[in-house]
């Protein structure tokens, strides 16, 4: 009897990313909750799917209970494309991969030198025209390295060659740059609160910069790169002579170079920058929840090295720690030593592969190998 009473005061926190290709967060926290339930019938369970401000932060905050909004935008090509944004009161969550991201590109296809962020702008002034006076903007899974100024100019800057006209789009027109004008930038910007909400604290250019360390996952080649970098380098010059010295103060910051540069545009127009999965704690009400949980379940599919730099399992774990709460993740792959997750916070990890050692099998298979998982989380932690 007394161990009925002990799972009667157990109450469960799933708090966990998606697994890439695979699961949406939402869809884990499905799957876990199965997984436990079919060993401890009762227990209690709260669901908080979250991200890190990367591809479905606007899942995660619908989840949570803000109203999902659907606009008509520009893709990274210029191609028509539907994407969302989440709304509650007036507080927005905007996620650049909706409009700008790689998903967004066919099959195959990558377009380094042109994709611009132009939708990503358009989907912020949605924001702003549905009312927001906060926007939580979640940088990252760009197909683009244009500085943001694609994002820009859909807010209304301009950025001209020596002709006057628009200069190309992406990051590759930037080098033709002559003149900028920010005079005509939305002016509701200057009374709503941004949040540069990113888990890369990159400057713009340089080894660290956008082009540099993210560019090649966009199908640059090393030419394409130093092109890339040169153009970037070149706009915050341009950028210089029309708003002054905070350009060149930007383009060094922490989180310019998140999203490919997008940080930067985001920067110019007042952002703040804060860790994604930080700013995504709070938005989605994770405190609250966390006092209510006497374990948390977090994880996301490949617990790494990046892992530990940001990313949502390693806030999670942090902040549980921090209350004294237990935590245990979930995961298709887990890369770690024991050691490491101690030190994130994380008591243990279950991978897939501890149930289903076929890796193939594993992403093909990952919502019923995850409620095997869950049962054995439950057996060693809740029985």
């Amino acid at each position: 009897m007394a161990d009925a009473a002990v799972n009667e005061t157990r109450r469960v926190l799933i708090a966990a990313d998606k697994f890439k290709g695979s699961l949406t967060a939402v869809q884990v926290a499905e799957r876990v909750t199965a997984g436990l339930r079919r060993v401890v019938p009762g227990v209690e369970v709260e669901a908080l799917p979250v991200a890190d401000g990367g591809d479905g932060t606007v899942d995660a905050a619908v989840a949570a209970g803000f109203e999902r909004r659907e606009i008509r935008v520009a893709g990274p090509l210029g191609q028509e494309v539907t994407a969302a944004f989440a709304l509650r009161g007036d507080t927005a969550v905007v996620e650049m991969a909706e409009a700008s991201g790689l998903q967004r590109l066919p099959a195959g296809v990558f377009a380094p030198l042109t994709a611009s962020t132009y939708g990503s702008g358009e989907l912020l002034r949605a924001a702003l025209d549905a009312g927001a006076r906060t926007i939580v903007f979640g940088v990252g899974g760009s197909a683009t390295t244009d500085g943001g100024a694609g994002m820009l100019s859909a807010l209304g800057a301009r950025f001209l060659d020596e002709d006057g006209e628009p200069v190309p789009p992406g990051g590759g027109g930037l080098a033709e740059l002559v003149r900028a004008d920010l005079s005509g930038l939305d002016p509701r910007l200057s009374s709503v609160e941004l949040v540069l909400a990113s888990d890369v604290d990159n400057p713009l250019t340089g080894p660290k910069g956008a082009p540099a360390v993210y560019g090649p996952q966009k199908g640059a080649s090393p030419d394409d790169v130093a092109t890339l970098d040169a153009a970037l380098a070149h706009f915050a010059k341009v950028l210089e002579a029309a708003v002054g010295s905070r350009a060149a103060e930007h383009a060094a910051a922490p989180g310019a170079g998140a999203a490919g540069g997008i940080g930067y545009g985001a920067l110019l127009l007042g952002a703040r920058f804060r860790p994604g999965i930080e700013v995504m704690l709070d938005v989605l009400g994770f405190a609250p929840a966390l006092e209510r949980a006497s374990l948390v379940i977090t994880g996301e599919g490949s617990l790494d090295e990046q892992t530990l730099h940001g990313k949502a399992p390693a806030g999670v774990a942090a902040a549980a720690r921090a209350a004294g709460k237990e935590v245990v993740a979930v995961c298709g792959r887990l890369a770690l030593p024991e050691e490491a997750l101690l030190r994130a916070g994380i008591g243990r990890a279950y991978p897939l592969t501890s149930v289903e050692p076929d890796v193939a099998k594993c992403i093909a298979d990952a919502g019923p190998i995850l409620e095997r998982v869950a049962a054995a989380i439950a057996e060693d932690h809740l029985r």
